[in-house]
């Protein structure tokens, strides 16, 4: 099983995994997801590795049909900007390759944010760390696995 479902095994967490069959060439990993899944897009959250001035690595965590605003996440870590991190980077610190990476399990604990609109739905859609292979799980347990918090991310 991935780092991720690992944790929350081992977190004694409620969570539920759903697996779908990943097409390599659809466009969007997260909107694949929520159609494959028959799920509406705003319950599936995708995870974006974000590095800030300071160089430190940020997860950001909204829904797939949203897109991220850099300057939120930036604020939100009191940096003076933030741009998407190299997929090197990203690999090296969670151990997950792009399209698959969980907020879950990662190699580094990295400072969490979860877009607020998670904590409107009794469960959300993560990934689990592969693709074709996502956790349901309450928005509050991500926080509470992950150190995370609530803040607004979405442009």
């Amino acid at each position: 099983m991935t780092p991720a479902v690992n944790l929350l095994k081992k977190g004694k967490y409620t969570f539920t995994l759903h697996t779908y069959q990943h097409d390599e060439n659809h466009p969007s990993f997260g909107l694949e997801a929520s159609e494959k899944l028959n799920v509406p897009p705003e319950r599936v959250f995708k995870t974006l590795v974000v590095e800030v001035s300071s160089q430190q690595l940020v997860v950001a965590v909204l829904p797939v049909n949203t897109q991220l605003s850099m300057k939120r996440v930036a604020n939100a870590v009191s940096a003076k900007k933030a741009e998407m991190a190299d997929k090197v980077k990203v690999k090296r610190a969670t151990g997950y390759v792009l399209g698959g990476v969980s907020p879950l399990g990662q190699k580094k604990s990295l400072k969490t944010l979860v877009d607020t609109s998670a904590s409107g739905f009794e469960s959300i859609f993560i990934s689990a760390g592969k693709r074709g292979l996502e956790i349901e799980l309450a928005a509050t347990d991500l926080l509470k696995a992950t150190r995370g918090a609530f803040c607004d991310l979405s442009a």
